[in-house]
């Protein structure tokens, strides 16, 4: 498998017109995003970190050559973190327009992987974010990151406590896959997830 950057775009407009599946990634700044991305692809350095956390207002479109998957290329999008406090009213207001543009009108969005930092219990804005897709029919898987930094007996405790919190407004819980960047745990249950989406979608 290889990964290589496409192109970086302001607006959801301007991506690319791809016939492949593209797999969005989003979450809260310093989630460990650009982390996640570079182990799924083996490439460190591939999706790049910003200095500044909210900063980068961009959709970045990698694509992923897999002989593995029915679908010999695929795509991965680094969508732009949210939930910087620090950013202006102006500024979160212009990411918050580019981030739903993408989620709301792309039609070649096939899923959309929200992360979530498994140190932390529910936050509302993640909450908040989940339900929105809920609410539009937006696919979506929850990716949880930084394992590493738990014990297995604190991870299952806070893991437990998040599913609580997700079924009092969930009839069922969407696909949740468990990762650490540091270790590479989860990057084979997370390839081979993309990969049967892709089969199936080739049998279509």
């Amino acid at each position: 498998m290889k990964a290589e950057f496409i192109i970086s775009n302001t607006d959801f407009r301007m991506c690319p017109q791809v016939k492949e599946p593209e797999y969005a990634f989003i979450g809260r700044s310093n989630v460990g995003k650009s982390s996640l991305i570079n182990m799924l692809t083996n490439r460190k350095g591939l999706a790049k970190t910003s200095a500044k956390p909210g900063k980068t207002l961009l959709i970045n479109h990698f694509m992923v050559t897999d002989e593995e998957s029915k679908q010999k290329r695929w795509y991965i999008v680094d969508l732009p973190g949210y939930g910087y406090a620090k950013l202006s009213k102006n500024e979160q207001e212009k990411l918050r327009r580019l981030i739903m543009g993408y989620v709301l009108n792309r039609t070649q969005m096939t899923l959309l992987f929200v992360l979530l930092d498994c140190r932390l219990e529910p936050q509302a804005i993640d909450l908040e974010f989940i339900r929105t897709l809920g609410s539009n029919g937006i696919p979506f898987a929850l990716v949880f990151t930084k394992l590493d930094k738990l014990s297995n007996a604190q991870w299952q405790r806070n893991f437990e406590a998040y599913k609580a919190r997700l079924l009092e407004e969930w009839e069922e819980l969407p696909t949740i896959l468990q990762t650490s960047a540091e270790k590479k745990t989860g990057r084979d249950e997370l390839l081979a997830y993309i990969r049967e989406i892709n089969n199936n979608l080739d049998k279509e």
